[in-house]
């Protein structure tokens, strides 16, 4: 990560002597959705400051790198950053060299999915879709977590009728930060099945640290098939990471004419962090408004529409989880929404 050419054409000469090779982004808003999956980082001194600034989340492997005399600046914020290393040009070159040539991890990257679910308004109806795909993504046979990233909702606990399910929620998390274990993580959740749950409390107050956000979503791509996670429409850091992260995102709207100019502020942000963005509009569309209308003025691709269901409010208010029936309007866009992001590269 350099907007440096100068080191960017060393950094590139020591890759391929190393046999490595290597993703390049200008600055941290490029490399955001690349920091966390790759074996290695290394920030270019002149780009230190702007990653603290940036609050990427801490991560091991991570190196900066710059010419002599590095500047005093690259210094400073290297342990907050996290980095392991700091690398000075020309004498570190071999030892560069090497950290290249070992780069590669021996196994495969991860093959779990994440997919986010924003609404477009207040109400739109996210944590229930992202219930709904959690729900059916089990019943197609996949490891699943439904990851609750917005403070301030009513909780996916109780979309799936789990408030009595033991296990731990976010707070815990929090505490235990970048050092908790991955694996340890996900078995210490609530679960039933193949289907696991990280969501708040409502005995302390509302907020994710970014470092454990990014904690969960390593141990996302590593231990699960598929994680869908329900994000706020004001974006706080670790949201911004769960879109990064994300390898899709829906934003879902209402088919009104003010929930679809709500849903355009919206979606601009949620581009930032994850272009790979689609609608999904519903009904009631009490102006006659078009499923394709609401995406053509979004600039959207349409993910499909759904048709209002009776069955399902009777079902969330008794407890029952989105979609647990297998059929109905949610079900059936649910298993399309799958289909699509298995299907894609």
């Amino acid at each position: 990560m350099t907007a440096d050419p100068e080191l960017l054409d060393d950094l590139v000469r020591l890759a391929a002597a190393g046999g490595t090779e290597i993703d390049v982004a200008a600055d941290p808003i490029a490399a955001r959705d690349r920091y966390l999956g790759a074996p290695v980082v290394l920030i270019g001194a002149d780009q230190a400051v702007a990653c603290l600034r940036a609050r990427l989340p801490r991560r091991p492997r991570v190196v900066v790198a710059g010419h002599e005399p590095i500047v005093h600046e690259a210094w400073e914020v290297a342990q907050p950053l996290g980095a392991e290393h700091v690398a000075m040009l020309p004498a570190a070159e071999p030892w560069l060299v090497d950290r290249f040539a070992t780069a590669a991890p021996d196994e495969p990257p991860p093959a779990g999915r994440i997919l986010a679910v924003l609404g477009g308004r207040g109400g739109a109806g996210a944590s229930t879709l992202a219930g709904g795909l959690a729900v059916t993504a089990v019943h197609e046979g996949l490891r699943t977590l439904l990851l609750d990233a917005d403070p301030l909702g009513g909780g996916l606990d109780l979309v799936l009728g789990w408030e009595q399910v033991e296990g731990l929620r976010w707070p815990a998390l929090a505490e235990a930060g970048a050092h908790a274990d991955p694996s340890a993580l996900l078995k210490a959740l609530p679960h039933q099945g193949d289907l696991v749950l990280l969501s708040f409390s409502r005995d302390s107050l509302p907020g994710v640290p970014p470092e454990a956000m990014a904690v969960t979503m390593r141990a996302a791509r590593e231990n699960r098939d598929l994680t869908v996670v329900d994000v706020p429409r004001h974006l706080d850091d670790a949201a911004t990471i769960a879109l990064a992260a994300a390898d899709q995102a829906i934003l879902i709207v209402p088919a009104e004419l003010r929930a679809t100019a709500s849903a355009a502020r919206v979606a601009a942000a949620a581009q930032q962090h994850c272009p790979q963005l689609s609608v999904v509009v519903r009904g009631p569309a009490p102006g006659r408004l078009r499923a394709r209308e609401v995406a053509r003025s979004l600039g959207l691709p349409l993910a499909g529409s759904l048709r209002p269901e009776q069955t399902l409010c009777q079902g969330l208010e008794e407890g029952q989880p989105p979609a647990a029936g297998g059929r109905g309007p949610l079900a059936d866009l649910c298993r399309r929404i799958l289909s699509g992001l298995n299907s894609a590269p």
